[in-house]
């Protein structure tokens, strides 16, 4: 696979990542910008996240500086044409990334497969303003995906076997652990497990019946951490799925169904209270606790760095 190029459209967190896990990995990997500033962004994000990495004394300078030659920017899909692996980090917006995917089909003739990044959209929306929908997949990555392995694979009734294996072959080689949906529905698998959780999670505060940090302490110190070492299907088999059947019967009812946001949602976002970025959301944030909060939300992935370097 090391022969095939990369391309990754867009400098954000999200494209600067898998560039670092793509060029850590071996793989000469070009980045597309819309402009020379977002170039230097791109390069500026790149070198922080080696730094780290080097802090960790996971990478050497030398391997950084060898990984470092795998990487290229550009403004132009011209300079895209020998590439064969698409990943396509744009905004969630579909106008957005049909474009690009019109534009990579006119000036790519080696493209094999586009692989979108995106968080929701259905692989069956997005390939539809295609000449070949077949190259199109869905693989929704965590952030940072430099550290999160997992990477959830979504196909449209359109997508080849071929396009479909490129890309699962590519990122297991960088050690991601790739999951492939049967079939495509809102969210995926990852994003409905955290947001069913979320759903009761804010039903209970609403409710009164606990306060929000007591809720992530609940998380953070009961079954959370199970689950980094055994499966919920696993963990529910050891338990006795008879125990499970009475527990759901019992609980069930009592659990919410909302269809929509909660008022507790709802109150923050109008109120400009939507977290990190503005200062204030469920709790409290200054310049001191997101960087703590930074460092604790990457510490458990640490343990997963598996690329293949090179030999410096």
């Amino acid at each position: 696979m090391k022969k095939e190029k990369i391309a990754v459209i867009g400098t954000g967190m999200m494209g600067m990542s898998l560039a670092a896990l793509f060029t850590g990995n071996g793989y000469d990997t070009t980045v597309l910008a819309t402009k020379e500033a977002s170039i230097q962004r791109g390069r500026d994000s790149y070198g922080e996240i080696y730094r780290l990495l080097r802090d960790r004394g996971l990478v050497t300078e030398a391997q950084a500086a060898l990984c470092g030659k795998n990487l290229h920017f550009t403004l132009e899909y011209q300079d895209l044409a020998g590439c064969a692996v698409f990943f396509e980090c744009a905004v969630e917006d579909k106008a957005v990334k049909h474009s690009i995917y019109r534009q990579i089909e006119a000036a790519c003739p080696n493209c094999k497969v586009i692989a979108s990044t995106s968080s929701a959209m259905a692989p069956e929306d997005l390939c539809g303003a295609m000449a070949h929908p077949e190259k199109l997949v869905v693989a929704h990555p965590f952030n940072p995906p430099h550290l999160v392995p997992f990477v959830e694979m979504v196909k449209s009734p359109h997508t080849s076997q071929e396009a479909a294996q490129t890309a699962y072959d590519m990122l297991e080689d960088c050690g991601r652990k790739v999951c492939v949906m049967k079939k495509s529905a809102p969210g995926f698998i990852a994003n409905r497990l955290q947001h069913a959780l979320l759903r009761e999670a804010i039903y209970m505060v609403e409710e009164g019946l606990a306060e929000p940090r007591d809720i992530d302490k609940a998380l953070m110190y009961s079954f959370m951490p199970r689950y980094t070492s055994v499966g919920l299907f696993e963990h529910q088999d050891a338990a006795g799925l008879d125990m499970v059947q009475s527990i759901e019967n019992y609980l069930f009812p009592s659990l919410s169904d909302r269809k929509t946001a909660f008022d507790f949602v709802d109150q923050r976002v109008f109120g400009k209270k939507r977290g990190q970025k503005d200062g204030q959301g469920t709790y409290q944030w200054d310049a001191a606790s997101i960087a703590d909060f930074k460092v604790r939300a990457s510490e458990p992935y640490w343990q997963y760095f598996n690329w293949k370097l090179p030999e410096a």
